[in-house]
């Protein structure tokens, strides 16, 4: 059994809803808890109006039961309070509003509008928006609920933005876990923060956009989730398609592995050694916790580069596709800077599959049965 789940619902449509099957019964919901992560989404130095419009909470329609999982999907229904503003051109069935004819450079306008042949790029803005990683944060939440109680925990963090970045060491997320909820751009380091606040006010004043890069640390998951037997069930092959499937995210990274390809292999390779406390274990963890598509024991640790947003005042020369002449692409409100807040669903993400994984190995219709699997693994690891 793993995790599934599916979204619907446009960026200024009604709302957004999702259904999640495959949890557990008896995990103890908190609904205070999931609309604690949405905030922290639309939270970070350098969003755009819309946030102080939105205020995202969660309306639980399914699964739940005096506070705690039934064993059926759990369906969650998320209102876009910007909907009264966009009534008329969001109508399902009028015609009414401008058809947006000018496609963004970088952005899925123009690909959406050849592929689905539409008139109108809202038909493609709407649902390709990152509005739609609200749903993903609410379904990351309640994977975080499932990691916790079995002892794992997911930290998500900014590297850089624009070409400022943080270069300390990290070994472990919770640690930094008070200083990146203090920093207004997730970043643990109280300078950094300051320099990349003043990267981001640089870029407004001249109407253009920020990327940057998040590091995302999972600590406590034990060896042998996925495997190297089929190429399509390797955990590091799941995790980069699920960062790579967050809108703007053009480039995923596994533990040094860029740094790597150009050292030598005695540079690279993590040593293995063992003691009676420890079991076995590595003094390094260049391989980011992950060795044949197979977790190690050691933390896992991912990297997302994001590109800048492709909404931006300095607008772009595009094509218009219904005259065919050259024209500057529309300006739609819109970030400077989304990295703090990408940084919350890299960590959505990442939870989500690490939690498809546990629930995948060891099985079990409730958390009781998930538990005492995952107990007699651990007992079963002291023995090798």
């Amino acid at each position: 059994m793993s995790l599934r789940w599916m979204d619907g619902g446009e960026s200024h449509g009604k709302g957004l809803t999702v259904i999640i099957d495959g949890i557990p019964a008896g995990l103890k919901i908190n609904p205070e808890r999931i609309n604690t992560y949405l905030q922290k989404r639309q939270k970070g130095y350098g969003r755009g109006g819309r946030m102080s419009i939105e205020k995202d909470v969660v309306d639980i329609r399914g699964g739940i039961r005096r506070g705690e999982t039934t064993g059926s999907p759990v369906v969650i229904f998320i209102e876009n309070r910007d909907w009264i503003n966009w009534k008329e051109k969001m109508d399902p069935f009028k015609v009414s509003g401008e058809r947006l004819t000018k496609p963004r450079p970088g952005h899925a306008d123009l690909p959406g509008y050849l592929k689905y042949n539409r008139r109108d790029l809202r038909d493609v803005l709407e649902r390709s928006s990152a509005r739609q990683t609200a749903t993903r944060t609410a379904v990351g939440a309640i994977a975080r609920e499932i990691l916790e109680k079995l002892g794992v925990y997911v930290t998500g963090f900014v590297r850089q933005i624009g070409k400022i970045g943080f270069s300390g060491e990290v070994k472990s997320g919770k640690a930094i876990g008070e200083k990146i909820e203090k920093s207004i751009v997730r970043c643990p380091d109280e300078e950094t923060t300051k320099l990349m606040c003043e990267e981001i006010e640089r870029a407004k004043q001249e109407g253009d956009t920020l990327g940057g890069v998040i590091e995302v640390i999972c600590e406590n998951v034990v060896p042998g989730l996925g495997t190297y037997v089929q190429w399509d069930r390797r955990l590091d092959a799941h995790l980069a398609f699920s960062l790579m499937s967050i809108q703007a995210i053009k480039a995923v990274e596994i533990g040094s592995g860029i740094e790597n390809a150009s050292k030598r292999g005695s540079e690279v390779h993590d040593e293995i050694f063992y003691s009676r406390d420890k079991g076995y274990f590595r003094k390094t963890n260049r391989a980011g916790g992950i060795e044949g598509g197979t977790s190690n024991g050691e933390n896992i640790v991912l990297r997302a580069y994001m590109k800048p947003i492709p909404t931006l005042r300095k607008r772009l020369h595009s094509v218009d596709v219904e005259s065919k002449k050259e024209e500057f692409a529309f300006f739609e409100r819109s970030d400077v800077c989304a990295v703090p807040s990408a940084s919350v669903i890299c960590e959505a993400a990442v939870s989500i599959e690490l939690a498809s994984f546990y629930l995948e190995k060891f099985g079990g219709d409730t958390m009781d049965e998930l538990r005492e699997n995952l107990y007699h693994y651990n007992e079963y690891l002291k023995r090798k």
